[in-house]
């Protein structure tokens, strides 16, 4: 049975960031890391997540909260809004507990270093 990829492209998981998030293949493009980074808060792979932020600002990220934060949410579905090759504005969709649904709404800065995509940063939109 196929799984469709969390990240919302309608790929199945096998053929869209699955190979990204075991880190058998890199993202070519901003967007496709920003949807496997999605992928990788939706399922808990917080390893991934840490990996791929840029070395120069993953000091302002803390595995315990990006693992709480992960794990505290049921992750609905990905919205992208805008995709440029280095900046991608998304809403993530989730719900936490019983509460109404919510939306993380991020304008995103990504950064293609020594051959490899980063997340450098983020402005939240609201």
């Amino acid at each position: 049975m196929k799984t469709t990829c969390p990240c919302g492209s309608k790929l199945s998981h096998a053929n869209c960031c699955e190979p990204l998030l075991l880190e058998n293949k890199t993202a070519e493009t901003a967007e496709q890391l920003m949807r496997s980074r999605y992928s990788a808060y939706s399922i808990g792979k917080v390893d991934y997540l840490i990996s791929t932020t840029h070395p120069s600002t993953r000091h302002r990220f803390s595995r315990k909260e990006i693992e709480a934060w992960s794990k505290s949410n049921k992750w609905l579905k990905l919205e992208i809004i805008e995709s440029l090759p280095t900046v991608v504005e998304f809403k993530a969709h989730y719900m936490q507990g019983i509460d109404p649904p919510k939306v993380h709404h991020e304008r995103s800065t990504f950064v293609l270093d020594n051959g490899k995509w980063y997340y450098l940063d983020g402005i939240f939109r609201n």
